[in-house]
């Protein structure tokens, strides 16, 4: 994805006409990176959001708010001190790179009036969001500090005097014209790639837009700038052209690409003509494009950077419980075979005043074949006949309680193996952060993760619930589809009816699923799609085909003690399914 100069001086013509003159009224900062400011400008609220993420850094009027901290980062504060009620005068572009400006005024600490001047820099690591005195130039201050030993050539701290980056010696696009572009084409010797030479040389341009520049002028990519004729130079010149008018000109055309499994491929400010034979969806805002796109990539980044400590833990407790019940099984194997240890201690016995003093084994007929074949016996020579018969008679008794033991703790350890792999399979479809937050909960209510959190009560009692997929199958019924165990277990145990159906794969890790019957008979159609949905959501997403097991809910139970999301079923029966993602995407999906 592009969040190149274009996208931005696109997101500039939009802020201004948005923003300016209006009135800052609120600031959050819900991210360590990230800044909301809520402006109010004719007779309507506007929430923007700037992130320096190093993954997503971006700026845009967003429609999403996010749960805020319990108590506002450093950095918010001081924002809310310089910021709020100031008033935004003026949002610009630096000249064409990654970088907004936004000039606003307000009032010093003798409530004089001052103008500052916000710098988001979209950077990718280096993205940085600054606060400077604009009648000075020097930072007041910024959400990410860079000392000296970070950068040599630029610190970003407060009292020092701003500094815009470097401009990497490319040229303003909005400023070249013909013979300067003919000029650089000649000048390249080192055979570059036509789209290469282009995000190159110009400020602001990414490989993205060079590609269709060369699309535009019917040039393959990959071809060398020195293998261009004259005819072919002037087409390419012709499509950047056309770029470059369409920017002074703020001829903007928002748009997301989805490839056929609806899955977005590229966004941009302007049009793709390269990407005409996908589905492009075109929006009046490019905000609303990149608020589409960024509120789901970001939660993604988000959830899985907080994460993988979880998952780590889990992975060495499942790697561990699964050497566990490969021992118990092999100890259990050995216990099985404590018959000959019995038959040893009697052979013994019989025959004590035959076996020689110190002897390491003896040969004895075996009483117990009807053959009376020969038995060697082990022995240990330090201790007598009779201390050996007494040996062996303990080692058969303790094989015999250890059985006992290991099949009623063996069922136990095959439980807590199938628990991590459905806790790491829940981590692997979460989709909001506080599903992620659930998941840590139940872990910590089973003693598998520490609290670290000093308000756990408080937030667990504040937040309501997450909640499970809502499908709408095509026969019209409600099919629910939970994402976690404490879902699962809600879905299940709470929400479904004893005449409801409840389907689930077969032998592996996956979500509860119900068909809400409502008193009617369930069509062939929507138990086919409930199977695939429940094999959708399960480990066996990617196999060829699915088992999955049906049954009415009033079958279904949770036997005592058992861990969350687990629980036993019978009367079912079975159908084989593909996990298809095409049919999945086909069904209503309810907003919850």
């Amino acid at each position: 994805m592009s969040f190149d100069g274009i996208v931005t001086r696109a997101v500039v013509d939009e802020l201004k006409s948005a923003l300016v003159g209006g009135r800052i009224d609120k600031v959050y900062q819900q991210e360590k990176d990230e800044i909301q400011i809520q402006i109010y400008n004719k007779g309507k609220n506007h929430r923007l959001l700037i992130s320096a993420s190093s993954n997503n850094p971006r700026i845009y009027l967003t429609q999403y708010s996010k749960k805020n901290p319990e108590s506002p980062p450093v950095f918010c504060m001081f924002l809310r001190k310089h910021l709020i009620g100031g008033i935004i005068l003026n949002v610009e572009q630096y000249l064409m790179d990654r970088i907004v400006v936004i000039d606003l005024s307000s009032q010093d600490e003798l409530g004089l009036p001052i103008e500052k001047r916000l710098l988001v820099e979209i950077m990718g690591k280096h993205s940085n969001i600054i606060l400077i005195n604009k009648e000075n130039g020097k930072i007041l201050d910024s959400i990410k500090r860079v000392h000296e030993d970070m950068s040599r050539i630029r610190q970003i701290l407060p009292a020092i005097k701003y500094q815009y980056p470097p401009s990497q010696d490319k040229r303003n696009p909005l400023e070249t014209d013909r013979e300067e572009f003919f000029n650089l084409l000649s000048k390249d010797k080192a055979g570059i790639q036509i789209y290469k030479f282009i995000y190159f040389n110009y400020m602001g341009l990414s490989p993205l837009v060079s590609k269709e520049i060369c699309f535009r002028a019917n040039i393959d990519i990959d071809r060398s700038l020195g293998s261009l004729n004259d005819e072919e130079k002037e087409e390419l010149y012709v499509a950047f052209s056309g770029i470059v008018k369409d920017l002074k000109n703020n001829n903007y055309k928002p748009l997301s690409v989805y490839d056929k499994e609806e899955t977005m491929v590229a966004f941009y400010s302007l049009d793709l003509e390269m990407y005409n034979s996908y589905d492009k969806k075109y929006e009046d805002s490019i905000s609303r494009v990149l608020d589409n796109y960024y509120r789901k990539k970001d939660i993604e980044d988000r959830i899985r950077q907080k994460s993988q400590a979880i998952r780590k833990a889990i992975q060495a407790r499942l790697e561990r419980t699964k050497n566990k019940l490969a021992k118990q099984k092999e100890e259990l194997l050995d216990s099985q075979s404590r018959e000959k240890y019995k038959i040893y201690a009697d052979l013994i016995s019989a025959n004590i005043y035959r076996i020689p003093k110190g002897a390491d084994q003896v040969e004895l007929e075996n009483f117990y074949d009807e053959n009376m074949t020969i038995l060697t016996v082990p022995l240990d020579p330090k201790l007598t006949a009779a201390q050996n018969a007494q040996r062996y008679y303990k080692r058969f008794s303790k094989l015999k309680t250890a059985e006992k033991l290991l099949l009623d703790q063996i069922p136990e350890t095959e439980e807590e193996v199938l628990y991590f792999e459905n806790i790491l399979f829940s981590l692997e479809n979460v989709e909001e952060i506080q599903e992620l937050d659930e998941i840590r909960e139940e872990l910590i209510k089973e003693g598998y993760i520490k609290d670290t959190s000093r308000s756990r009560k408080k937030r667990k009692d504040q937040e309501a619930p997450s909640k499970p997929y809502h499908y709408i199958s095509s026969d019209g019924f409600s099919i629910l589809v939970g994402k976690n165990n404490r879902q699962n277990e809600q879905l299940t145990l709470r929400t479904a009816r004893k005449e409801d159906i409840w389907l689930h794969v077969k032998g592996m890790p996956g979500s509860h699923v119900i068909i809400r019957r409502e008193n009617k008979e369930v069509p062939e159609s929507t138990l086919m799609e409930a199977a695939v949905l429940a094999a959708y959501y399960s480990k066996g997403k990617n196999s060829s085909l699915v088992d999955v097991d049906y049954t009415e809910k009033k079958n279904v139970r949770k036997p005592n003690k058992a861990k969350p999301g687990m629980v036993i079923y019978e009367n079912y029966n079975t159908i084989t399914v593909k996990p298809d993602r095409g049919i999945v995407n086909k069904l209503e999906l309810v907003e919850s």
